[in-house]
């Protein structure tokens, strides 16, 4: 269950609250609106939220009470401590400073801790940024400023509306796009990462979307001698991340 002492440092609540928060231009994560609730405030929540991208969740009465016990008037927001990016700006920045896009693509990586130890291990193997969709991804909330040390300051992530686009203009840009999964035929330490990169992982319940598989263009596993099928996504991201770097070195 998830408490209001979790996130006291970013939950918004309550219908003038959660307007004047948009109408300050500041970063929002995600808003939940109470399902039913047709008010002339509500109809301005939902709209603003649709034009500027923000995603928002129609949800029951019972999952804002878990949210916050206060009085919350059917509607609560999440201002997110980062500054989003735009991917279509960081690829081009890449390589106009001389160097190969390294890029992390997450699908539907949705516990707050492994996304905030993926963002360390990230940052500290160079990755350029971290992609995640708008919908179905971690908050990005003070559990996953802790748990990546200050690394998600730092990075860029780029919040998209399509993975699938994503992907698209990835490789447009000259990126190859290599997905891992316990499903894939080819070893890690057989495939040639080197050059501009996007790394895709998937969520922790299970793995990449097959409409993302479609469009790779490798699939690759990581060995496991012991008699386990898979990996912890943050410890697999910090396999696949430093075997990248291992290569780069060389």
């Amino acid at each position: 269950m998830v408490m209001e002492k979790e996130f006291r440092n970013d939950m918004v609540f309550g219908v003038h609250p959660v307007l004047e928060l948009l109408r300050s231009g500041k970063e929002v994560e995600k808003v939940y609106v109470q399902s039913g609730v047709r008010t002339m405030e509500m109809t301005e929540i939902a709209n603003h939220c649709r034009s500027h991208g923000i995603p928002v969740q129609y949800v029951p009465l019972e999952k804002l009470n878990r949210l916050t016990r206060k009085n919350h008037q059917g509607v609560v927001a999440f201002h997110c401590p980062i500054e989003y990016q735009a991917l279509e700006r960081v690829i081009p920045m890449v390589y106009e400073q001389g160097r190969d896009p390294f890029v992390l693509l997450l699908d539907r990586v949705t516990d707050v801790r492994n996304f905030g130890a993926i963002a360390r291990t990230a940052f500290a193997a160079g990755v350029d940024a971290i992609v995640i969709p708008d919908h179905g991804s971690a908050l990005i909330n003070g559990d996953a400023m802790k748990t990546s040390a200050g690394a998600l300051s730092l990075i860029n992530v780029c919040r998209v509306a399509n993975l699938k686009d994503a992907i698209d203009f990835l490789q447009a840009s000259g990126l190859q796009v290599a997905g891992f999964t316990e499903k894939a035929k080819e070893p890690l330490w057989n495939a040639d990462l080197h050059g501009p990169l996007c790394v895709v992982m998937g969520s922790e319940e299970d793995g990449i979307a097959p409409a993302l598989l479609k469009r790779l263009d490798k699939h690759l596993m990581i060995p496991m001698p012991g008699d386990i099928d898979s990996l912890n996504v943050s410890v697999a991201t910090g396999v696949v991340c430093f075997e990248v770097v291992r290569q780069r070195l060389q």
